[in-house]
């Protein structure tokens, strides 16, 4: 499949789950232990269903072993995080942020073999001037820093590094290494549950539940994606920042003109980004 066509895929799938989060960590109201369990235990299920359409391999070897450790550390971190972050900042907002991780990936690229191309960094220069627009837009001001300025910085490194961790190991051990990473995260975060939660919170818990359909088959897309190029995995995040502004559009919410161009520079970044591949 066409790697661009993959990317719209996890586009369109992350883009649910996310909306879907913003509901969970803001409206919902679950703390972090309760909302990181669910969703992993969730998503471990999904996984397991799709083992026999998949090719799983793994190797009895440490490199092996460390994947799926490290993976478990990076989704760790990247639940725990997103809860306090959402409850300051809008979806929209995150998915802003995680264009600096864009010049890191795309020199982690170059570092594993591809050539290094100007166009391509004046391509992500533009996205990432794009992303900063809105970061810096009138809304986003409103955002206290201060209050998450650490889970931010380590949700940022658990995304970049759950990238190098997929493509530094697959050749010990399938993608479906987030499997037992997955369980693992559940079952460091099942002291913390308070089980009573999900019942005082059906709508909440269930909407958690059934985002994490669309989030398995886009991660497993993801992970494809991360085989062939660490830079188009993390472009995939300004593509969800995309089309969430586009639906806020749709919705007639308000967008000042910094928003609104900055919306059109990572568009404009991503798409020149894929076309740069072939010169």
């Amino acid at each position: 499949m066409n790697i661009f066509a993959l990317m719209a895929g996890v586009t369109a799938c992350y883009t649910v789950s996310s909306l879907s989060d913003k509901y969970a960590a803001a409206k919902a109201e679950f703390e972090p232990d309760d909302f990181t369990f669910l969703m992993c235990a969730a998503m471990s299920v999904f996984l397991a269903m799709t083992l026999p359409f998949q090719t799983v391999y793994f190797s009895l070897t440490w490199q092996a072993f460390a994947g799926v450790a490290l993976v478990a550390r990076c989704k760790l971190l990247e639940f725990r995080m997103s809860v306090p972050i959402l409850k300051e900042m809008s979806a929209f907002e995150l998915k802003a942020w995680l264009g600096v991780t864009l010049f890191v990936s795309y020199l982690a690229d170059v570092f594993m073999g591809e050539r290094l191309k100007a166009v391509r960094l004046v391509f992500i220069c533009l996205s990432a001037l794009g992303l900063w627009l809105i970061v810096r837009s009138d809304k986003a001001e409103k955002i206290n820093y201060r209050r998450i300025a650490l889970p931010l910085i380590l949700y940022l490194a658990a995304k970049f590094g759950y990238g190098m961790t997929i493509r530094s190991f697959s050749g010990y051990v399938s993608s479906i290494m987030l499997l037992p990473g997955l369980a693992a995260v559940a079952l460091i975060s099942l002291p913390g549950v308070r089980f009573k939660t999900y019942s005082e919170k059906p709508q909440g818990t269930l909407n958690v539940v059934l985002a994490r359909i669309p989030n398995t088959a886009g991660m497993l897309m993801e992970n494809a994606v991360i085989a062939i190029s660490l830079a188009n995995y993390s472009l995939i995040q300004p593509m969800i920042l995309v089309t969430l502004f586009v639906i806020g559009l749709i919705q007639r919410k308000d967008c000042s003109k910094a928003n609104l161009l900055g919306g059109m520079l990572a568009v404009m970044g991503v798409l020149g980004f894929q076309i740069s591949a072939n010169v």
